[in-house]
């Protein structure tokens, strides 16, 4: 792995878990779980259990670099996106944006999604590199919306 490698993802991570934290403890003006953020938190969640039971212990990375020993999943939810678990996490804080009502959220919620592709980008060329059957995986696979994105 190339020495700016490491201090990057560290970055994307910091980002990610800041943003996370900006979202869920800003004030709101008053949170309220109603049905749209109750589906987003739900299957933000199930998409989470589905993955990390799928998933072989010792295989996930919260940075976006492949574990030494690690293989290359494609089965489960893996055969519908590539990052089930920044899906995951888009969806549950969507959800908190929602029950949130607040513009700030919204904001940082955006930002999550594009910390989370650039993130997920950086994976993909570190993927790439550990196992050259990746390029084909990332061919038939969307990154984040089955058949989108």
């Amino acid at each position: 792995m190339p020495s700016t490698t490491r201090p990057l993802s560290r970055l994307w991570v910091a980002a990610q878990f800041g943003l996370v934290a900006l979202m869920l403890a800003w004030p709101a003006p008053a949170w309220r779980l109603h049905w749209p953020a109750l589906a987003a938190l739900g299957g933000g969640v199930a998409l989470a259990l589905w993955t990390l039971l799928h998933n072989r212990p010792g295989n996930f990375n919260v940075v976006p670099e492949p574990r030494a020993g690690g293989h290359l999943v494609t089965s489960g939810p893996y055969r519908h996106v590539r990052h089930p678990m920044y899906l995951s996490l888009a969806l549950c804080m969507a959800g908190v944006a929602a029950a949130a009502h607040a513009p700030v959220q919204w904001a940082a919620w955006i930002a999550l999604c594009l910390v989370l592709n650039a993130k997920a980008a950086m994976e993909e060329r570190l993927l790439c590199a550990a196992w050259p059957a990746y390029a084909g995986y990332m061919r038939r696979t969307r990154r984040f919306v089955p058949g989108l994105w």
